[in-house]
């Protein structure tokens, strides 16, 4: 095979021995749309919770009982309860954990680990007088515990649900299209050979991308509703059902195209290749300057001034 006569083309269209296009990681927020302005937190503190005046601590003894029903949930399933140190990698301390699961449905770790969120925490107003200042809410940001549920579902594989410790107790979700995919494959009796977040090979590749393409909002919707009931809630069903339960968006979504070769020197041929049909972004009109110093806005500005 000469590189001078195979293009980026070419060795798409007869070198690839599998290609799926999927969801890759996608991260939810998991929030509570009422809680998320100071007006409505401090309605909640006052209508739902029957406290007086609206503040921070108000909102401890909400706190102090998600973290109790968390530790409780932990010793009622046996879950080891690990603390994340800063800089360590989550997902090399959790593997294990995964791993002697088996496939498994269900929570198999607890992770807690301190990091900033959005908050409130009480200010004073200011009235006409100094006689008049009164608390009120502040939407801010803290080091709070973050609670980590590393699970196993029957239908998606691994994910993480995230849980704030502090009031409004926001929540993200994190699931991986891949591991949905190698479920559906196992479930449909396709065989397949899987990699670390993809799949290398599959016996039925057609069918694999109609897998693939069957993930909807609706399902990962499901998903994400189907855990929360079954994890301990910082609001009582009273509450949730005056309009205090959460909602999901999407934070973070990642696509994938997964496209195999059908040997190393192939790989090769496609960098060679994908170098020498990219030449012309050295052309001139393609070149941008560089300046070796910053380029302020005082500065830019002289420049656009006309010369004397």
């Amino acid at each position: 095979m000469s590189i001078t006569q195979t293009s980026l083309a070419e060795i798409l269209r007869e070198h690839v021995t599998l290609e799926v296009e999927s969801i890759d990681r996608m991260y939810l927020n998991v929030y509570i749309p009422k809680l998320q302005r100071e007006s409505g937190a401090s309605w909640f503190l006052k209508q739902q919770r029957q406290y007086p005046v609206a503040s921070s601590a108000a909102m401890v003894p909400i706190s102090r009982a998600f973290v109790e029903a968390i530790e409780s949930y932990a010793q009622t399933h046996q879950l080891p309860l690990l603390t994340f140190g800063k800089g360590q990698r989550k997902e090399d301390i959790v593997a294990p954990y995964l791993q002697r699961a088996a496939g498994r449905e269900g929570i198999v770790l607890i992770g807690k680990a301190q990091e900033k969120t959005t908050t409130f925490r009480t200010t004073k107003g200011h009235g006409p007088r100094s006689a008049d200042r009164y608390p009120r809410l502040l939407r801010t940001t803290a080091m709070v515990n973050q609670y980590y549920f590393y699970g196993v579902d029957v239908d998606f594989g691994r994910f993480f649900f995230k849980f704030s410790s502090y009031f409004p107790y926001t929540a993200k979700f994190c699931l991986n299209g891949h591991e949905y995919l190698k479920r559906q494959l196992a479930q449909a009796g396709i065989a397949y050979e899987a990699l670390d977040n993809g799949i290398l090979s599959c016996a039925d590749p057609v069918q694999s991308q109609t897998l693939a393409d069957g993930l909807s909002a609706e399902k990962i919707e499901a998903l994400v509703r189907k855990w929360q009931v079954r994890l301990p809630q910082p609001f009582t069903a009273a509450e949730r059902a005056a309009g205090y339960d959460y909602e999901i968006s999407i934070l973070q979504a990642e696509f994938a195209l997964t496209q195999v070769l059908d040997r190393p020197l192939t790989g090769r041929l496609f960098f060679e290749a994908a170098i020498r049909e990219n030449l012309d972004l050295g052309r001139p009109e393609q070149v941008q300057l560089i300046f070796e110093r910053r380029v302020t806005r005082a500065a830019f500005a002289r420049a656009l001034l006309p010369k004397a």
